[in-house]
């Protein structure tokens, strides 16, 4: 036992990495290419599914497809070819699987049932089929399944430049399609409805992308099996999800993920003879995704966290400028020559839940942006900070008159509901509504609070400065 997890583990030497990486072998090189082809090819084709929310759909026709190569077998000496025949069987995976994109748009669009219901009923029915066949096939007298298990879990290490011309037109006609109806899949992917009322034909539309996914599915048997074959579909194009929101950078990004995770993960099996090439093409493709995840530079982790952190840090600015805003026109100390022109620490605190350790640090920052000037416990607003303050205030106040106008908010709570809803509405929404309510109130209006309603701080220029 120690012995063979030692002998997995041998790290091999530089000649045989060279030989891999080179390519040198004439094996190596089919399989390495064959399986880098099948995955750039199966990431493009599942950017589409990803996004049409049929990522399932991969999975349950390549179980679909069982039943086919057992039937392919077992009728194939009555036409006098040979059942162990690669074309045969594919041949026969390839009907067995456009049977059961048939059988689940004919269950999506006949009867109530939602699609994920029938995914599940294909997926178990033709799978079970395909298990009962096989017992059938190894009671036959004329030979047994020897062979045929290799389509469940894969057998890449047996491709041959055969399987390698098949995996090249495959993909090159998965590519070509999804590049030429690029518009057409695009548009049934975001909205099949518009698409419809636009003169296009969804359904055709669909069955194309699903004939693209039983190609790939059917290439891909030989390389990772039915049960894997899903992984090259989903995740690639779940990876490339987190690197951008656009569908071509999206597609080409899936593709070389896919043709990574191949190379990568048949470069792996054949350095360690031990180690599956399906599973370890999957393996591969996982850590990319798990790298994306966390790196991706729109839907990555780390990103969203630096996304959320500036977002913070912007709300306690805006918080803290309008605080200061509000307590000098509260207090009515931002009177034009007047000679005191700042707040105190004291009176920040009782404006928001803050603690003095918060507070100093919102400060901080908000000194090092050039909008407040902080000397021991006066705190001033620059020319700039009265600029800004005055503009957050209005349209926290404006925000404030639609609640209270227009949605029937208590004047008691509106200022946390307005807080929640200006931080969270793209600015083009903002935008819109404050020119709604422009021509009510055309200069900073006043507060609906117990605040003083003199304005004479709203009379300030935008252009003035403290005195």
């Amino acid at each position: 036992m120690t012995h063979s997890l030692l002998s997995l583990a041998a790290f091999p030497n530089w000649e045989e990495l060279q030989r891999v990486l080179l390519l040198t072998d004439y094996n190596t090189r089919i399989v390495i290419i064959g399986t880098t082809l099948l995955g750039a090819a199966a990431g493009m084709v599942g950017s589409f599914t990803l996004l049409r929310k049929r990522s399932l759909m991969g999975d349950a026709l390549s179980h679909a497809t069982l039943p086919g190569i057992a039937l392919a077998f077992i009728l194939a000496p009555t036409f006098g070819l040979d059942g162990k025949s690669l074309g045969v069987l594919l041949f026969g995976a390839t009907l067995s699987g456009l049977l059961g994109v048939v059988v689940i748009l004919a269950i999506r669009s006949q009867t109530r049932l939602k699609e994920d219901t029938a995914l599940g009923a294909v997926l178990s029915v033709f799978f079970g089929a395909g298990v009962a066949l096989l017992g059938v096939i190894q009671k036959m007298n004329q030979g047994h399944a020897a062979g045929l298990e290799s389509f469940i879990l894969g057998k890449t290490a047996t491709m041959s430049s055969t399987d390698l011309q098949l995996i090249f037109v495959a993909g090159a006609i998965c590519v070509g399609g999804c590049i030429l109806c690029f518009k057409e899949l695009k548009l049934l992917c975001f909205d099949d409805v518009y698409a419809g009322s636009r003169g296009y034909r969804v359904l055709w539309i669909d069955i194309l992308l699903m004939g693209l996914v039983v190609i790939v599915t059917i290439v891909g048997l030989q390389a990772v099996g039915l049960i894997l074959v899903i992984a090259l579909l989903v995740i690639p194009a779940a990876a490339a999800r987190f690197w951008t929101s656009d569908l071509r950078p999206m597609f080409i990004g899936a593709g070389i993920i896919g043709a990574v995770s191949g190379y990568i993960g048949a470069g792996c099996s054949a350095l360690f003879p031990k180690l599956p090439s399906g599973a370890m093409i999957v393996l591969v493709s996982t850590n990319l995704f798990l790298i994306s995840m966390v790196f991706g530079t729109r839907r990555g982790i780390l990103s969203r966290a630096r996304r959320r952190q500036r977002l913070n840090r912007s709300i306690d600015r805006q918080h803290l400028l309008r605080a200061i805003y509000e307590s000098l026109e509260l207090t009515q100390e931002a009177a034009l020559g007047s000679v005191r022109r700042s707040v105190t620490l004291k009176d920040l605190l009782p404006q928001r839940s803050w603690s003095m350790q918060q507070l100093h640090r919102i400060l901080r920052r908000t000194q090092s942006e050039e909008l407040v000037e902080w000397v021991g416990s006066e705190i001033r607003l620059t020319r700039r900070g009265i600029i800004e303050a005055r503009r957050l205030t209005r349209q926290h106040r404006l925000w404030e008159l639609y609640l209270i106008n227009y949605a029937d908010v208590a004047p008691g709570r509106v200022d946390r509901d307005a807080d929640a809803i200006e931080h969270v509405l793209e600015p083009e929404i903002v935008s819109e509504l404050e020119k709604l309510l422009q021509d009510e109130q055309p200069d900073l209006p006043a507060s609906p609070h117990d605040l003083s309603d003199s304005g004479v701080f709203r009379a300030l220029p935008e252009g003035g400065s403290p005195q």
